[in-house]
């Protein structure tokens, strides 16, 4: 295997990772049961190049909402992304099997900090004061619980898809 084969190896296995974590989306699931947050994760854990991370969860992310119909929340939604993915890229040599839980719930957290800040200030639903702010996320809750269990599900499948990878396919 030449040293170009042997980095195409490296990089495409990382993007069919992020691209099948995203088109996941696609399939019928539960309210916030979805692997967006695990592409965010994997994308800046994965990655040795920021703008590349960027660039698949970017594009994977753009291909699947144009079948799931833009909305006007998308904006804090792609920010938390990329806000995880800069995090995650930041720690990645940091992150391992014993302490991937907790990064986990820290990326879910920070995927329902912003989301839901931006629920409340671009909604008529809730009041524009700090009740209306604490109701909005109090409100949101039972969707924090499935945006966490569903990041743990997919986000700990592509850890060890990639384990697995570098361990016995890459050689």
């Amino acid at each position: 295997m030449t040293k170009f084969d042997k980095k195409f190896r490296e990089l495409m296995f990382p993007i069919c990772i992020i691209l099948l974590l995203a088109f996941a989306r696609l399939v019928p699931h539960p309210p916030n049961f979805a692997p967006i947050i695990a592409v965010a994760i994997m994308g800046g854990y994965l990655f040795k190049n920021f703008t590349m991370s960027l660039i698949v969860i970017t594009v994977s992310m753009l291909a699947s909402d144009i079948f799931l119909k833009f909305h006007d929340k998308m904006f804090y939604t792609y920010l938390s992304l990329f806000v995880i993915s800069y995090f995650f890229f930041k720690i990645s040599t940091k992150i391992n099997k014993k302490n991937f839980f907790v990064f986990v719930f820290i990326g879910s957290l920070i995927f329902y900090i912003i989301t839901n800040f931006g629920a409340w200030i671009s909604s008529d639903m809730y009041e524009k004061n700090l009740n209306g702010l604490f109701n909005s996320y109090v409100m949101a809750l039972p969707f924090f619980k499935n945006t966490l269990i569903s990041t743990l599900i997919f986000s700990y499948i592509a850890l060890f898809a990639d384990s697995f990878y570098k361990k016995v396919l890459i050689k």
